[in-house]
């Protein structure tokens, strides 16, 4: 993808006696992946706006923010709210894309009543589970969604049915929900959390709601699966973790959590001060490395390899030169681009979007 690809070294020059537990699979999804690029072909396109941008996004498109920026440099402006995006440019027909991670209903209406030029690269997966949500409540139900408030995920999912949609966060707002044996329950769960915590907290409402249904399949997406399964299996052999991704990242944090508590087996009561997050090289912390012989390192699923590749390079330069992986499994998924892209990223023509 331009403007992030790189190779990463495998055998480093400097010598050394540390090793470095490269995780595969790791970084980009197929979902950022597809967000990234639908930003990148309007930017590719030119922009025939006159003093004006040539796309607008609401929110991050994903959250790192070494994307943001760089996308930013390109010229893209990213906003919080539509209300920050001028009349002038909705009536000049400027790009408006949707986040990543999802979008409410009241936000499209919005966007509909101002008659703005929507592209919606919300992941596939997640937009799946704004379906099930619209389904289930077709259906009668109520909903509990395991999900972090704030999360801009959860924000849009419960944005589908506010009424409707309850968010559980810890156990202690379980106990806090009232429903009777006569109220049809389902639970959801937001793509980018632990298993293992989703795992807990869904036991736990399986207790207090003997009768709460699941959907078929379950909401944590592939990429989220297959990292954690990666850390777990990297820090069953590391003596610390490093994991790249920004702090505002769910699934970067959740393989924080996952890399202590793995840690924490092997060597009990060490596994917060053995695993460490990391938005780039530069936040590396040379005491982290003291006494350690191996350093497992991963990234989140909207981290740029070549942020990885700094970290390895800054390793390198502390001793950790042999480079070794560890694959938990192939990931072979990709995710289309938008409909109204695809002509205009063949044609280099300046796209019109419908939605």
């Amino acid at each position: 993808m331009a403007g992030f690809r790189t190779t990463v070294c495998e055998q480093p020059i400097p010598q050394g006696h540390g090793r470095v537990i490269l995780a595969d699979p790791r970084g980009f999804c197929a979902g950022v992946d597809r967000a990234i690029q639908t930003v990148q072909t309007i930017l590719d396109a030119g922009n025939p706006h006159q003093d004006l941008p040539p796309v607008y996004v609401r929110r991050q498109i994903v959250h790192n923010r070494h994307v943001v920026e760089d996308l930013s440099r390109r010229g893209a402006v990213f906003v919080d709210e539509l209300d920050q995006i001028p009349d002038q440019a909705v009536r000049a027909g400027v790009p408006v894309v949707f986040s990543a991670h999802g979008i409410a209903p009241s936000v499209v209406k919005e966007a509909q009543r101002r008659g703005m030029r929507v592209v919606d690269a919300s992941c596939p997966l997640v937009s799946k589970v704004h379906r099930e949500v619209q389904r289930f409540v077709r259906d009668g139900y109520s909903i509990i969604y395991i999900g972090h408030r704030g999360h801009d995920e959860a924000v849009g999912v419960m944005g589908e049915a506010p009424d409707r949609v309850h968010l559980v966060e810890h156990e202690a707002d379980i106990e806090a929900l009232d429903f009777g044996p006569d109220t049809p329950l389902v639970m959801l769960t937001q793509t980018t959390l632990s298993l293992d915590e989703t795992a807990d907290l869904a036991a736990a409402l399986r207790r207090r709601f003997p009768w709460i249904e699941e959907p078929p399949g379950s909401d944590i997406c592939y990429a989220t699966q297959n990292r954690q399964q990666a850390v777990k299996l990297v820090a069953g052999q590391a003596d610390c973790m490093i994991v790249v991704g920004s702090a505002n990242s769910s699934n970067s944090v959740r393989l924080v959590e996952v890399a202590r508590q793995a840690l924490d087996a092997r060597f009990p009561g060490q596994g917060e001060q053995r695993a460490h997050r990391v938005d780039d090289a530069g936040e590396l912390d040379p005491i982290w490395l003291q006494g350690m012989d191996s350093v497992g390192l991963t990234s989140g699923a909207s981290v740029p390899e070549n942020l990885v590749q700094g970290v390895l390079e800054t390793l390198a330069s502390r001793g950790f030169t042999r480079v070794t992986r560890e694959r938990a499994v192939d990931e072979h998924m990709h995710f289309v681009l938008p409909a109204a892209l695809r002509s205009a990223r063949a044609s280099r023509k300046v796209p019109q979007p419908q939605g």
